[in-house]
């Protein structure tokens, strides 16, 4: 054992977790890459990349200053990762079935509908926000669920359908 910490990969993650990896540097390290990518890819402020390290180096750290950033990837990102194991069963199946044009939308649909739930889930854990989440305010999701689905189908029946008849 080193400082407490087993050898395993559970041990090296829980060190890392400790020291901040998770909390800190990652969130640091993706802030920074993609305001990076931005700026470079724009060109708004030209091409010195002195200028454009210099302010995302700013961004993400101004992000980090206080806990909110931290916080929010700590709720998003395991909903994430149980959302993207649905869409991959999702896949699976739909492998069996097949990928003509419509096919596609539904699957579609089913990621964004996915998208909307871990969105949804993080928001209602991450209580910091509307002053405890949108449990707090007496929604009934799954009824919201329900009536989004219907409207959906709806949806697809109207503007998702084949042609009518001798048209």
């Amino acid at each position: 054992m080193v400082n407490g910490y087993g050898y395993g990969i559970g041990g090296v993650l829980s060190a890392w977790a400790e020291a901040g990896v998770f909390a800190y540097v990652l969130p640091f390290l993706m802030i920074f890459a993609v305001v990076y990518g931005i700026l470079s890819k724009s060109g708004i402020l030209g091409e010195n990349k002195g200028v454009i390290a210099t302010l995302s180096l700013t961004v993400g750290l101004l992000a980090l200053q206080f806990q909110y950033v931290t916080n929010f990837f700590a709720t998003i990102f395991p909903y994430t990762g149980m959302g993207i194991a649905v869409l991959l069963i999702a896949f699976i199946f739909m492998g069996l079935i097949g990928t003509s044009g419509k096919k596609q939308w539904i699957w579609f649909g089913l990621g964004g509908i996915i998208f909307l739930v871990v969105l949804m889930a993080s928001i209602d854990s991450f209580s910091g926000w509307f002053g405890g989440g949108f449990a707090g305010y007496g929604y009934d999701w799954p009824a919201i669920a329900a009536a989004l689905l219907v409207l959906g189908i709806l949806g697809f029946i109207v503007w998702g359908g084949g042609k009518a008849a001798g048209k």
